[in-house]
């Protein structure tokens, strides 16, 4: 497989630190409120790559941070008249339940910040012994003029950065791109004693402590939005690297930002929706098929128009995987025909061309294609007309979830009618044969009031979803 790394922009052949084996690190939501469609996008893309590796043979560690101490977490707190720690747990409960409906599975280890201040201190003394921090008045900063490659991910320079800052008259740093790695308890926030006395974590030590705690301290992938680039991972990098003396992560992959009407989707300028907003109009395996129509790369415009289009697409492949299962009931048990035989042919192909665009720094568009170019295929190849055995019908389905479990979609079951429904359609069915055609009319008119259409086919009736 070959994936940007945006350390060296450009494709690289991925080759993991132990053979067999993949690290991953994706950086994950700072929970005070739920999480908008802008976040949900690397929570898809990521999950993908974990589904596509293990696809591949690899064993995946997959390592997924809350940050559940921070500023906002101490407003909200303040704002709702509780504390930190529940805020905290309110919405680390509503991520998953998000999660979920996106079919972001969980991480291998979902590490809090607040559960590791112990790593975290004990990262920060190895920077200030090997002189990459000081102390002043209870806070601790990292030294980044002490860290000749600092900016290296970014590619900006240090120099042109410091030019372009803006130093407060009562600032304490020695540098202006200094970044805190302790903050000093202010009056009513949370707080833990170190060496340096009461305070709490800064955001970026605290992904560096926990992804070394669970992936070692060189690993394979550290993922997360285009906007952590800088200063975050560029942080993590500074932090970790001074510290431990060795290479962080060895891939950086950043997808491109959600926009809309044009400008990035952001909590600052108010022109976002959370996923919960989205889910009580939209099914959110639409949402999922959105964000991967789409290079993870590129930035992607969102809208409900989008939103639907997916769903439409979604439908078309529900459609040809409920086709096959429906045929598969009834389908003779023989030796495939020469035609069906050509068709499987076809159908390792496809796979073969799914793995082949998801090798190519996870191009989950051209996979898309790929997919859809065999439901197509499906729809032609195996219908009522052509008769197709048990055999062409159950190697057709699993080539299909093959594909479509790497990418996390067509994951609900197929659509069974109710028993009171089915009784209905059964009757029509005597009705039919007894040429009672006014009563068979009228079951079918209370079949689709409650909300189910009867399609008459060679093999009986489908019911289907109206």
């Amino acid at each position: 497989m070959k994936i940007y790394n945006t350390m060296t922009r450009r494709k690289e052949e991925l080759v993991p630190i132990r053979e067999g084996e993949v690290g991953i690190y994706a950086c994950g939501p700072t929970v005070y409120n739920y999480f908008h469609i802008g976040n949900a996008r690397p929570f898809i893309i990521f999950d993908t790559l974990r589904r596509f590796l293990e696809h591949a043979g690899y064993k995946v560690t997959f390592v997924q941070n809350f940050t559940d101490i921070d500023d906002k977490l101490i407003n909200r707190a303040r704002e709702e008249n509780t504390t930190v720690p529940e805020v905290a747990e309110k919405y680390i409960a509503e991520y998953f339940v998000d999660a979920e409906g996106l079919g972001v599975a969980k991480a291998d280890v979902h590490p809090r910040a607040t559960k590791h201040i112990g790593e975290i201190i004990r990262l920060i003394k190895a920077l200030e012994q090997k002189g990459h921090a000081y102390a002043v008045n209870g806070d601790v900063y990292f030294d980044t003029s002490s860290d000749k490659s600092y900016g290296k991910l970014s590619g900006q320079n240090l120099e042109d950065r410091e030019a372009g800052a803006r130093i407060e008259v009562d600032e304490v740093k020695k540098n202006p791109m200094d970044f805190a790695l302790w903050k000093a308890q202010k009056p009513g926030e949370p707080a833990w004693n170190s060496p340096w006395g009461m305070g709490r974590p800064g955001w970026h030590i605290e992904c560096s402590a926990m992804s070394m705690k669970y992936l070692g301290e060189s690993f394979d992938i550290h993922c997360g939005g285009v906007d952590l680039i800088f200063p975050h991972h560029e942080n993590e990098i500074a932090q970790s690297e001074n510290a431990t003396g060795k290479p962080f992560a060895k891939y950086w992959m950043h997808n491109g930002h959600i926009n809309v009407g044009g400008e990035k989707m952001s909590k600052s300028l108010g022109n976002f929706f959370t996923v919960r907003d989205i889910a009580a109009e939209f099914d959110l395996e639409a949402v999922r098929m959105f964000m991967l129509s789409a290079h993870y790369r590129s930035p992607i415009n969102f809208s409900r128009e989008l939103i639907e289009q997916a769903d439409a697409s979604l439908t078309r492949l529900y459609t040809a995987r409920d086709n096959a299962l429906f045929l598969l009931d009834s389908a003779p048990e023989r030796e495939m025909s020469e035609a069906e035989t050509a068709f499987c042919a076809r159908a390792e192909k496809a796979v073969l061309d799914f793995d082949e665009a998801m090798n190519d720094d996870l191009n989950t568009a051209d996979a898309l294609g790929v997919i859809f170019e065999y439901a197509r295929d499906m729809n032609i190849a195996l219908t009522d007309k052509n008769a197709p055995c048990k055999a062409v019908l159950t190697y057709a389905l699993e080539k299909l979830a093959v594909m479509t479990d790497v990418l996390g979609i067509l994951r609900k079951e197929p659509n069974i009618a109710p028993d009171e429904v089915m009784a209905l359609v059964q009757a029509r069915v005597e009705a039919k044969k007894a040429k009672d055609f006014a009563e068979a009319d009228r079951l079918r008119a209370q079949v689709m009031d409650m909300g189910y259409l009867i399609e008459d086919t060679p093999k009986g009736p489908k019911v289907k979803k109206a």
